[in-house]
């Protein structure tokens, strides 16, 4: 008798706490175009700048999330990730959003940013590219 008491109240647990709600917030990642960028205009070896890049939101349902930073010898492409929380209220209007990290000079040439600017028409990937030389201390 216990255990059918035991699987009865499991079940009504299972089949009643388990709903599909339309409420829940619906969350989706996005690459944003970066506008403008403040990078030192050299690097010091061996010490830590911090890089700031400004770009548009389209509304306040877009969050900053992260970089996409990938290496590549002395080139380093950056792009910035927001997350969109589509269920959300929100306020539709662009607002200028600014976001920085951190990079440890630990090479002696001449760093290439290729900070990601958005697509062309022809759906080319568009960046802005800044060369920063290095200078020992």
């Amino acid at each position: 008798m216990k255990s059918y008491s035991f699987y009865s109240l499991f079940f009504l647990i299972l089949f009643t706490s388990c709903s599909i709600d339309d409420d829940i917030p619906q969350v989706i990642t996005e690459v944003m175009p970066i506008e403008s960028v403040d990078v030192p205009e050299h690097f010091i070896f061996g010490q830590t700048h911090e890089i700031s890049v400004t770009y548009s939101r389209p509304s306040s349902c877009y969050q900053f999330y992260d970089f996409i930073y990938a290496i590549d010898g002395n080139t380093r492409t950056v792009a910035v990730v927001n997350t969109l929380y589509a269920n959300e209220n929100c306020t539709q209007e662009p607002e200028s959003a600014t976001a920085s990290f951190e990079l440890t000079v630990t090479r002696t040439e001449t760093y290439v940013f290729k900070f990601f600017q958005g697509q062309n028409e022809d759906g080319v990937d568009q960046y802005h590219l800044v060369e920063v030389p290095v200078v020992l201390d």
